[in-house]
């Protein structure tokens, strides 16, 4: 390796002459040598300042080499750097055992040369591409963070007021970014755009395609407006996304199932397309049993020409509209259980509805229960409206 001078070792050791005598070796090579005679100088040392190799003994007062090579694979600062254990030629029991701890190699003395270099190049070799490794998953990272503020950027920064009406959202990305996203927004004629939806697959690829599903809603939403249908202006709308999506990113195989409703708020009536998705419910005392807001239409955006039909519903006092993604439903839990949707159902049926955000947080404190310590693999959104 003939970039030796730039790497920093330290050689620990209690006996003087070996510390001497493989210090002078390794600087002659052109490496940087400190040394510690104990462990705890070693701990002490490598505390101090970065090391790119401990050449480390196994058998020392004060700490073992057990005990400091335990210590630094136990600690995340420190397990990155590679250990060899300086041992007898024929100590093959504390070899294994120290190999099992995480050290990177061994080195039998006396000293070869040859075996002395052709080892630390080996481990020095490894640790570089590890180094490397490590630099490209944080900026791979940052990267991802970046993804994630921008992406939430595209959620409503606060839900619009209405008067007579409660709006509450809660989204949960299972990843960095998401495929998922809800969406209030006002139209020009003073009613009210609500969406949730669902892009298929995960990560990166879903949420650039959650960027562009949501602003084409909301673009062409409120361009279409203009008609006084609202069932015209939702089949409008998604007539065109449709179409965009099947014709210009048909190789991308990217859909999503989605509600789109537009509520006049003075009234409560609010017209909707169900395109796939999982069906809304409208809870409360005027609506009996839950009432399901079933697909009318396919999915957005897998074949150009389909067609797409809007329905109506009006939303009582009382009544609350809950929308959700299938990461509520499909989350699962011990013993690979699903939430379910009749766990669902029972947790909004079985007590009365209260306000929209408690409405939520009771869904989302059930889910958690649930889920427990095991890992998301799927955004969870959710969406109320609750007309007072």
């Amino acid at each position: 390796m003939n970039e030796g001078q730039q790497h920093r070792l330290l050689v620990v050791d209690d006996n003087e002459m070996n510390r001497d005598m493989l210090s002078r070796r390794l600087q002659r090579q052109g490496f940087d040598v400190a040394l510690a005679e104990n462990g705890r100088q070693a701990l002490d040392a490598i505390a101090a300042q970065p090391f790119d190799l401990v050449l480390l003994d196994i058998m020392m007062p004060v700490m073992t080499g057990y005990d400091v090579l335990e210590h630094l694979k136990a600690d995340p600062a420190y397990r990155h750097i590679p250990v060899i254990m300086i041992t007898a030629v024929d100590d093959v029991e504390s070899v294994a055992r120290c190999i099992e701890m995480g050290a990177e190699d061994h080195l039998p003395k006396p000293f070869n040369p040859t075996i002395l270099r052709a080892r630390i190049d080996a481990a020095l070799a490894k640790k570089h591409l590890r180094d490397r490794e490590q630099v490209y998953a944080r900026s791979l990272e940052r990267e991802m963070n970046i993804g994630r503020q921008i992406q939430a950027s595209f959620l409503p920064e606060a839900l619009p007021p209405v008067a007579g009406w409660e709006l509450a959202a809660r989204f949960q990305p299972a990843r960095q970014v998401a495929g998922d996203f809800y969406d209030a927004f006002e139209l020009p004629d003073g009613r009210l755009g609500l969406v949730v939806a669902d892009v298929c697959d995960k990560g990166v690829g879903a949420a650039l395609f959650m960027a562009l599903f949501r602003s084409l809603l909301r673009v062409l939403g409120a361009r279409n407006c203009a008609d006084p249908d609202p069932q015209a202006v939702l089949v409008r709308t998604l007539a065109t996304i449709n179409d965009y999506i099947a014709d210009t990113h048909s190789r991308a195989n990217m859909f999503a199932t989605l509600f789109f409703g537009v509520l006049s708020p003075a009234t409560g009536e609010l017209h909707y397309v169900n395109a796939g998705h999982d069906a809304p419910l409208v809870l409360g005392p005027q609506a009996g049993p839950s009432h399901r807001l079933a697909p009318n239409g396919p999915a957005v955006g897998l074949m150009a020409g389909v067609d797409f039909r809007a329905d109506s519903v009006i939303l009582a006092p009382g009544n609350t509209l809950f929308a959700f993604t299938d990461g509520v439903t499909d989350a699962t839990g011990a013993a690979a259980q699903m939430f379910g949707e009749a766990r669902l159902l029972a947790l909004l049926e079985d007590a009365p509805v209260p306000a929209a955000a408690a409405a939520l947080d009771r869904v989302e404190q059930a889910l958690a229960a649930h889920v427990g310590d095991h890992a998301r693999f799927d955004d969870i959104t959710l969406l109320a409206v609750r007309r007072g």
